[in-house]
């Protein structure tokens, strides 16, 4: 009488099959998150430094301001090394005058740079042009009213289309960040020194960007792009 087959040999190699899957998961997983990790914390001390650059480039405008009589450079004639002359004939592709108005105080150009942005920064202050800055300027922006935003990231966007030359934002204009610069939001500076996540939409932690548009105060933000 012939014993019917346990199957055991099978049973065990699909165990030891198991086994060898479970180990080659653990081994991925080691590899994985630590670069995940790596690449979250990159990103995060990115986000950080745009921070801290904008901040330096808040202060140097709070010094020009108290240097000329609560003017910041956009309220600044030319000839007194201010950018108000340049503004006014609408040479937007002066906007880089703004930030050399403040070059003693900015240090080094690669202040006016976001570290996520694909620009190069300037070797130095003589050679700086549009195409070296991360960051709009708000036209009507002054020491006076603290709420008015200062600078913002370039990436705003209106219809998927980057913003350029002279914009006037106001709450019912559909624009949004754009993926460009930081995927979850953008970082706006007041004229108080401040500096804030704004979102597209509403997330926790971050006001929307029409939010702060109406908190502004102004039905409308005159902003100015590098191109």
């Amino acid at each position: 009488m012939k014993l019917p087959s346990t199957n055991s040999q099978s049973s065990g190699l699909t165990r030891i099959e198991l086994l060898v899957v479970l180990v080659i998961l653990v081994a991925l997983a080691g590899l994985i998150l630590p670069a995940f990790q790596h690449s979250h914390s990159h990103n995060r001390a990115r986000r950080i430094s745009c921070v801290n650059n904008l901040k330096q480039v808040a202060l140097s405008f709070r010094i020009s301001a108290v240097d000329n009589n609560d003017s910041f450079p956009m309220q600044i004639a030319d000839e007194k090394g201010g950018a108000k002359d340049s503004l006014a004939r609408g040479e937007v592709f002066r906007v880089f005058r703004v930030f050399l108005a403040m070059s003693n105080e900015l240090s080094v150009p690669r202040t006016v740079l976001c570290p996520d942005d694909p620009r190069k920064a300037a070797t130095n202050w003589a050679s700086l042009s549009n195409s070296n800055i991360s960051y709009f300027v708000g036209l009507d922006a002054t020491n006076t009213r603290p709420n008015m935003i200062l600078l913002g990231d370039r990436d705003l966007a209106e219809n998927g289309q980057l913003l350029s030359g002279t914009v006037n934002l106001t709450t019912n204009r559909p624009v949004a960040w754009h993926k460009l610069l930081h995927k979850e939001g953008g970082n706006l500076l007041f004229a108080d020194g401040s500096v804030q996540l704004t979102a597209t939409l509403k997330f926790p932690g971050a006001l929307t960007l029409r939010q702060q548009l109406a908190n502004t105060g102004d039905a409308t933000n005159r902003v100015l792009f590098p191109q």
